[in-house]
């Protein structure tokens, strides 16, 4: 009897097993089925585009990087722009030459490196954007900081600024390589003046990384101070699942499952279409900062350079306790500064919120424990649409409150990922008083009718894309670099609550 038994519960176990086993099956090859159903890849998914850098390239300058820049759009425009086919041939296709989208419509082509000479330079500024971005989401920060009295580099990263192609073979060590050279270059340029590095979304790992490979190598040009904008600090670590989704569609001779969305390509200075070797890339760069701040410890990081981090309080890439937990919380005090931009908190708006971060912010302002100052730009009530700024300084529980000039926009509710360093007046991504175009304006892209038509993604134009309270962004990294002071603030300034 006791054989009988379990030999039942044997059979049982490998019965669910198989089950198991049998519906993993069915759901995988439906997975693949429908990813493999997504639009056909074009040429811009595909051109072998080899000129790109690696840290293998025969490079050991910037200006050996900026002579293979050229040969790489020579080869965009050869193997991408001048083979794209008739039916790919309109208006709002950034390949299609003399479209709306066409960056060649641009006085300059911002998917490129550039330089901004200062005459004499207070100090040199290095720009790092984010992934599938281009230099263009930093122009307007770093032509301020131009006029400020700094010489600027916005570098265009490996991969980015061609063909979102150029994002399936990517590394994050490549991108750290170039960022080298560009920090050697700005030395070079501004002798024994100070070093900043900016980085947006990806940018700001990167930057973050090289901070750390100076502390390992103080032969390394130094860096004064970082500022972070929506800095992508931490990743979930499903993205290190999504990579598998790409070796299978090797395996299975699927190349359309290297991607994580394939998108109509629009935008002329950002990739629509996605890769899953790019957000491979962060994690695995996000997770190699943690690494080295495991390594060297509170003692081996009390020279890690002064941080001011700007970040929307609700942020669909990288939420704030990721910038906490990524960052802020690992580095000892050190002149460490962190703006946070709250949602709109109009009493109308909240009958309909999904979530409300207003607790962990409270619990910031609140926390004498914590070794960084903490910024909110926030409503002045729940009846105005004023913003006021309160702060808290390191190791303090006080809270001091600054009357500003700015309000929120009607219609806003929040800020986003996207648009913390774009200014409202910016031609491509503005908002209502953007400046004139010579193509395609994104800024207020709101088409309406019916969903499931579109291949235009819902939250491509439901999400944000400029800052109303972009100069208060500005004039704080100017004061922070030492370039000049802030604007836009009122004298006064009070104690209060949040």
């Amino acid at each position: 009897m006791k054989r009988f038994a379990t030999g039942i519960i044997k059979h049982t176990i490998k019965a669910l097993l198989y089950g198991v086993a049998g519906a993993f099956l069915v759901i995988l090859t439906g997975a693949v089925i429908f990813l493999d159903s997504r639009p056909d890849l074009k040429i811009w998914h595909t051109a072998e585009l080899d000129a790109e850098f690696t840290t293998e390239s025969d490079v050991h300058s910037f200006s050996d990087y900026l002579a293979l820049e050229d040969r790489l759009f020579k080869q965009l425009d050869e193997r991408v722009y001048a083979q794209i086919s008739p039916g790919d041939r309109h208006a709002v296709n950034r390949y299609s030459r003399n479209s709306l989208s066409d960056p060649a419509r641009w006085p300059r082509n911002w998917n490129r490196s550039f330089e901004l000479d200062a005459a004499t330079p207070q100090a040199g500024v290095l720009l790092l954007h984010g992934m599938s971005d281009s230099p263009y989401s930093l122009r307007s920060l770093g032509q301020g900081l131009n006029a400020a009295g700094a010489t600027v580099v916005g570098l265009r990263l490996p991969g980015h600024g061609t063909a979102p192609v150029g994002l399936t073979e990517a590394r994050w060590e490549d991108m750290a390589a170039a960022v080298q050279l560009a920090m050697q270059h700005l030395r070079d340029k501004v002798g024994t003046q100070p070093i900043y590095i900016i980085g947006y979304s990806n940018g700001a790992p990167l930057a973050v990384n090289y901070a750390l490979s100076v502390l390992a190598d103080p032969e390394l040009p130094a860096v004064s101070r970082l500022v972070l904008v929506s800095p992508a600090i931490g990743v979930s670590p499903a993205a290190a699942l999504a990579v598998w989704q790409a070796r299978l569609g090797h395996l299975l001779g699927l190349d359309k499952l290297e991607w994580n969305s394939l998108q109509p390509e629009y935008d002329p200075f950002k990739y629509g279409s996605f890769a899953i070797n790019a957000g491979d890339q962060v994690y695995r760069l996000t997770t190699h900062i943690q690494k080295q701040f495991s390594r060297l410890g509170a003692d081996g990081l009390q020279q890690f350079p002064p941080v001011l981090a700007f970040q929307s309080v609700v942020d669909a890439t990288v939420s704030v306790r990721d910038v906490l937990g990524g960052l802020f919380d690992r580095l000892p005090r050190g002149g460490h500064q962190l703006v946070l931009f709250d949602i709109d908190r109009l009493a109308d708006y909240q009958y309909i919120l999904r979530k409300d971060p207003k607790t962990e912010i409270g619990a910031l302002l609140t926390d004498a424990a914590q070794d960084f100052d903490v910024i909110l730009l926030t409503n002045r009530s729940a009846e105005s649409r004023e913003i006021v700024i309160r702060q808290r300084s390191a190791g303090s529980t006080a809270v001091t409150t600054q009357e500003t000039t700015f309000s929120w926009p009607r219609k806003m509710y929040s800020l986003s990922h996207l648009a913390l360093p774009t200014p409202p007046d910016d031609p491509l991504y503005g908002g209502p008083d953007a400046g004139k175009s010579p193509g395609i304006r994104l800024g207020n892209l709101a088409l309406r009718g019916e969903r499931g038509v579109l291949r235009v993604s819902p939250s491509d134009m439901l999400r944000i894309r400029w800052n109303p309270f972009y100069p208060y962004l500005e004039s704080r990294t100017r004061e922070f670099l030492g370039l000049n002071k802030q604007v836009g603030l009122q004298a006064s300034s009070s104690t209060a609550s949040f």
